[in-house]
Formats: C-alpha cells, sequence, structure tokens
C-alpha cells in the first residue's frame, strides 16, 4: 500500500561495503533443507496474505518473521549457515509478495464483462507464476545499479531489519518464541470465538432508518486479532487516517444520503448496477454502500494511487535511466567474486521475451486473440520494465509496506484501456485483456519490491545474488500451486463471494471499475469524482491520501479494530517513552504472530464450515449465538464482543511492554 514518501536524502556516492561473510569464504547456502523450508513458508505466508489482503487490503512484510522463524527451526532439527537462513527468507518472502500482487487484481474477472469464465485455478496460477517470474527477471540487470552502487542512498529498510535478524542469529531462538506466542493466542481466540461461538464476531451498533435524526448511521468492529495485529504494526497514524475515512463514509456520508436520497431512487440505483433493490429494506445503510458511498470510495483511491505515482515521478525517471545505463555495461558474465554473480543477461533477455510469447499464444488467457495478443504482451513487457524499475527503487526509499503498487497497476490499466480505445478495441470485448496486462504488472512490480529487499539482505550478509535469484524463482512457482485454490476456496466459502461484507477485495473491484469505466462507459461517474476530489482534499492537508482513500471504501467494522490496534501500539510507545519501536521488538514481533495465527485460523474455519466439517455438534453450542456467557452484559451477546477484545488488547500491551529476551 501506498503512503506519503518521505523526502529522500541527498546523494552520499558509492559507499565501500564488507559482507558478514565475505566474498572468498564458502559456506553452504542453496542447500536442499533451505529450498524446502523457504518453499513452506511460501506457501504459508502466500495463503495468509490472500486471506488478509480479500478482507482488509492490506499485506504486512513476511521477510522477518521468516527469518526469525528459519532461525528457530533449523536450532531444533540441526545446524545451519547465516546464508542458509537467507535463502529461506528469500524463497518464502517470494509467496507472500506475489499473493499480494494476485489477490490486488485477479478478483477483478468477478466483476468485469465475461470474466467470471476466466477466474478459475488455472488461469489465476498462469498470471501469478507469468508476472512472479518476470519480476524476478527484470529486476536482475538492476541489481548493481540499485543495490551495490547506490548502497549509501537506498536504505531498504526491510532489508536491512532482515539483515540484523539474521546477523543476530544467536537471539533468533527467543524472538522466535515471541511470534508463536502471539500465533497460538491468535489460533486459540478464533477457534473459540469463530468456531464454537463463545463470543459474537462483530459488535454493530446503528442508529437505524426510523430514526428522527442522524438516521443509518453505523459503527461496527470485527474482533480479529489478525487486524489488531495489523494496526499494531502500522502504527497510530496510518491506522487513525484509514478509520477517518471509513468514518466519513459510514458515520457522515451515509446518514447524509439517508436524508437526501429517497427509498425509491436507492432501489433504482442498485437495479441499474446489478444488485438487489430489497437491501433498502433488508440493510438500509449497506443499500446507501452500494449505490452510491462504494463509488465515491473508488474515485478517492484511484486519485491516491495517482497522485502517490506523481509524486514519485523523479524517482521514476532516475530509475529506469539508471537501469538503462547500467544494463549498457553488461551483467552476470564478467562477475568474478561469489558475491557478485548473478544469472546472466542472456537468461533475462531470453527468458522475459520469451514469457512474454508463451502468454500471447496460450488459448485460456483472455488475451484478446491473436494477433492482438501481440500487443498486450508487447503492453506488459514495456509497463512490467518501467514499473519494475519504479518498483524497485521506491521501496529502497520507503520501504515495501508504502510501496504505491495500486497506483501503478491503475496506471497501467488507464494507459492499457485507452491504448485499446484508441484502435478502436472499446466495449466489452476487450475488457479481459486488458486486465491481463495489469494483473501481470501489478505482480511483478509487487515482487520485484520484495525481491530488492532480499537482494539488499543478501548484499549485506554476504549471499550469492545468483543464489538468491533462482531462488525466488522456487519461491514464485512453488506458491502459485496454493495461491488460487486459496483464493477459490476462499470465494466459495461462509465468508465469500469475494466482493460481498466479508471479502471486500477493494483493489480488485477498483481495478474492475476503472476498466468498465474506460472501455464500456458505464459507471456513476459524478460519485467517482466526488471520491477523487475528497482525496485532493485530503493530500492537501498533508495527509497520506491512499491509506485514507482505502479507508473509505473499506467497512468500517475492517478499519475500526485495525484503529484499535494502531491505539495499543500508541500506549505502548507513550509508556516506554520512545517515537519509534523497532522491527523485532517484542510487540512487533507478537503482532505478526497474531496476524499469521488469526489469517491461518480464518482461512481454515472458512474451509471447514463451508465443507461441513463443523456442522452438528461444534454448532450446536453456539455460545455466541443461543447461550452467551456474558448475555446479561448486553442484548443477544453484542457486547461480549468488545469485552473479550479488550482482554486480546491487554494481552498485547502487556507482551509489547515487556523487554525482547536476547
Amino acid at each position: 500500500m501506498g503512503h506519503s514518501a518521505p523526502t529522500p536524502a541527498p546523494s552520499k556516492g558509492p559507499v565501500e561495503h564488507k559482507p558478514f561473510i565475505a566474498a572468498e569464504v564458502e559456506i553452504p547456502e542453496f542447500t536442499p533443507k533451505a529450498v524446502v523450508l523457504g518453499a513452506l513458508f511460501g506457501v504459508l505466508f502466500g495463503a495468509v496474505t490472500v486471506y488478509l489482503a480479500l478482507r482488509a487490503g492490506l499485506t504486512v512484510s513476511a521477510s522477518i518473521p521468516i527469518a526469525v522463524l528459519s532461525i528457530a527451526v533449523f536450532k531444533k532439527i540441526g545446524k545451519s549457515t547465516i546464508l542458509e537462513n537467507n535463502l529461506v527468507q528469500t524463497i518464502g518472502s517470494a509467496g507472500e509478495s506475489v499473493a499480494a500482487g494476485v489477490v490486488f487484481t485477479t478478483p477483478a474477472f468477478l466483476f468485469i464483462a465475461g470474466g467470471e469464465e476466466f477466474f478459475n485455478y488455472l488461469q489465476i496460477m498462469t498470471l501469478a507464476a507469468a508476472g512472479g517470474i518476470l519480476g524476478v527477471l527484470l529486476m536482475v540487470p538492476m541489481r548493481r545499479a540499485l543495490i551495490v552502487k547506490e548502497h549509501g542512498n537506498l536504505q531498504y529498510p526491510e532489508g536491512a531489519a532482515c539483515a540484523e535478524v539474521l546477523i543476530a542469529g544467536e537471539k533468533g531462538g527467543a524472538m522466535a518464541k515471541t511470534v508463536f506466542a502471539g500465533f497460538w493466542v491468535a489460533l486459540i481466540y478464533s477457534v473459540v470465538g469463530r468456531l464454537v461461538h463463545f463470543w459474537k464476531e462483530t459488535f454493530t451498533f446503528s442508529t437505524g432508518a426510523s430514526a428522527a435524526h442522524y438516521k443509518n448511521a453505523t459503527l461496527s468492529s470485527e474482533v480479529t486479532p489478525e487486524y489488531l495485529g495489523v494496526g499494531y504494526i502500522i502504527g497510530p497514524r496510518v491506522a487513525g487516517i484509514m478509520v477517518s475515512g471509513s468514518v466519513l463514509s459510514w458515520l457522515a456520508l451515509i446518514p447524509l444520503l439517508s436524508e437526501l436520497v429517497p427509498g425509491d431512487s436507492i432501489r433504482a440505483a442498485l437495479t441499474k448496477l446489478g444488485k438487489d433493490p430489497n437491501l433498502v429494506v433488508a440493510n438500509p445503510p449497506k443499500a446507501i454502500y452500494e449505490a452510491y458511498v462504494r463509488y465515491i470510495g473508488a474515485g478517492a483511491v484511484a486519485m491516491a494511487g495517482l497522485l502517490t505515482l506523481l509524486r514519485t515521478m523523479p524517482t521514476i525517471v532516475s530509475s529506469v535511466r539508471d537501469s538503462l545505463r547500467e544494463m549498457r555495461k553488461g551483467v552476470g558474465g564478467a562477475a568474478q567474486k561469489r558475491t557478485e554473480k548473478d544469472l546472466s543477461i542472456g537468461h533475462v533477455i531470453v527468458g522475459s521475451i520469451g514469457l512474454v510469447l508463451v502468454l500471447a499464444l496460450l488459448p485460456n488467457l483472455p488475451m484478446g486473440g491473436f494477433p492482438t495478443s501481440l500487443l498486450t504482451g508487447l503492453l506488459i513487457l514495456v509497463f512490467g520494465f518501467f514499473f519494475v524499475a519504479v518498483s524497485s527503487r521506491i521501496v529502497g526509499i520507503i520501504g515495501s509496506s508504502s510501496n504505491p503498487i495500486s497506483g501503478m497497476t491503475i496506471a497501467t490499466l488507464l494507459g492499457t484501456c485507452l491504448i485499446f480505445v484508441s484502435m478502436g478495441m472499446g466495449g466489452d470485448a476487450y475488457q479481459g485483456a486488458a486486465l491481463c496486462v495489469g494483473a501481470i504488472v501489478c505482480i511483478a512490480a509487487a515482487n520485484a519490491g520484495a525481491t530488492s529487499q532480499d537482494l539488499k539482505t543478501g548484499f549485506l550478509v554476504g549471499a550469492t545474488p545468483k543464489s538468491q535469484q533462482i531462488g525466488l524463482v522456487i519461491g514464485v512457482l512453488v506458491s502459485t500451486l496454493v495461491i488460487g485454490f486459496t483464493i477459490l476456496g476462499l470465494h466459495h466459502s461462509n465468508l465469500g463471494p469475494i466482493g460481498g461484507d466479508k471479502m471486500t477485495a477493494p483493489q480488485g473491484t477498483l481495478m474492475a471499475t476503472i476498466i468498465k469505466g474506460v472501455m464500456a462507459q458505464d459507471l456513476p461517474w459524478g460519485f467517482i469524482f466526488v471520491g477523487a476530489a475528497l482525496t485532493l482534499v485530503v493530500q492537501l492537508c498533508g495527509i497520506s491520501g491512499l491509506a485514507w482513500a482505502v479507508g473509505a471504501y473499506l467497512p468500517i467494522s475492517t478499519t475500526f479494530p485495525i484503529f484499535v490496534g494502531g491505539c495499543v501500539r500508541w500506549l505502548v510507545d507513550k509508556r516506554k517513552g520512545q517515537a519509534e519501536e523497532s522491527e523485532v521488538s517484542s510487540g512487533m514481533l507478537f503482532s505478526t504472530g497474531l496476524v499469521a495465527g488469526g489469517s491461518i485460523a480464518g482461512l481454515l474455519i472458512a474451509l471447514l464450515t463451508s465443507w461441513g466439517v463443523t456442522a452438528g455438534a461444534m454448532e450446536s453450542i453456539g455460545f455466541g449465538k443461543d447461550m452467551n456467557l456474558l448475555g446479561l452484559i448486553g442484548g443477544q451477546g453484542e457486547w461480549s464482543a468488545l469485552f473479550f477484545y479488550g482482554v486480546l488488547c491487554v494481552i498485547l500491551m502487556r507482551r509489547a511492554m515487556r523487554a525482547q529476551e536476547s
């Protein structure tokens, strides 16, 4: 997700670097056990990312927790070298970054003309593999320019922090205990709350449609450990900005439209958009959200993404210029030292062009049919190279968590759609082709950002770049086997469908909105422009437009618990008297465990419930519905959700106040 980028520091010129493991030293690195463990972590964190991105539109960097867990696992099963642990986190993090790109784009097939038939396992796997490998290949010729020669200027914060964790490997056991503690707390909390229904999953308060004043104002919160952990990790400022967008939508715009728009007009708007008009009676706040507010949020996100892209334009220009200059010098063949060996430029060129040609000829992809598919392939290559360079440099300045992937994808889709329309290829027929371009470029850019952080870590610890690059390709291929299965499983689970209340997929629905708007010209543009104008107002106030816009688009039940996590982080920082918390503090590691444990539990429970595994005795207990333990506190156990969420907040705060053991 993209936020306001800090002003880059003045150039310091090349900085001589001595890696932790010298280039002349040969120790085990690319070993079977490292590859297998990295692949397992890639599958695990890929599934977690799918779940989290579909529900909240957010992702959390996986490199540091994978590095911590790798050290702990190898301590249990035998010895390992720092380079083996680095390879594990390199392979594992590829799954997380590819999953993010896939989830941000491929759900749009459900909402474009004729796209639902392409929302299948083979299609998702193909796009994921193509985008992920393209991101790795196109990053190879940029490594020396960005990682080596810009060592003193581009910090790559997550990559540097991960290197610190690996170098301090003796602390790995204690750090891993903190991650596992958060994991088990979240897992137990989720099972008791979601599976046994011991307390309600969501607290909701609404003034209702019959209120004399302030109709349909709604405040709700899902009491999930993964949202609490995300809020703690992103901090109080970003969490507060996000929830402010939801406050505007659910506590201001929806009540305002309730007063101004009659029910018949809302029904007509829902019918025109293909939505259920009976929502006006069944759920008035949701009806207004679907008919109007959702498009205000979509316009806000689109404008925020473009503004983020414009602000980074100087970096974009310099990235492409430097990358082209470095490519002219050549890479790979001239490398002598172990720490300078890359995949050859020949592999990059042949692999990239061959990959695009294969995509153009595959019958299962909606690439527009031959020879239009060649144009689609060319657009993938051009936009891919451009935004891989952009992504790789930007994450060196502001980190992967602030990488404006949404903005790059929006720009790609707008450019592709405008080219198609100018060639007389508008309407419904080529919407799928435009989305294929956007999806592959988005996945490539997301993976290139993570690849850059991994290569920075390797540069600091003395890894072999070629081994990391091969490992990244392995991580991509392994994770793609489960990413599509996870997306489809969640779509057909009790949390689905994608695009519904519990699987909002904000980026995916936004991408579909842009494609349909440009090519089919079938959108309520007035509300989209209102959202764009609101983002301009927020940005002019010096606030992160994209974080705010995502909050305006998401349900407040998603952003409010994230805000609670941010508040816990603020209280901990206040009590500790610190301005900024370390990436490897006890609070951050415990929160990472909450995110992983809550996401894994949510994913498994959703699939088991959908398959009917939990039917019968477990469902009949129903504490949160019929026999709520805290029924005396509030009707139908509404307050039980808040009570137990408060208990979880106290656990997180107490754990965060501890000093991390050495």
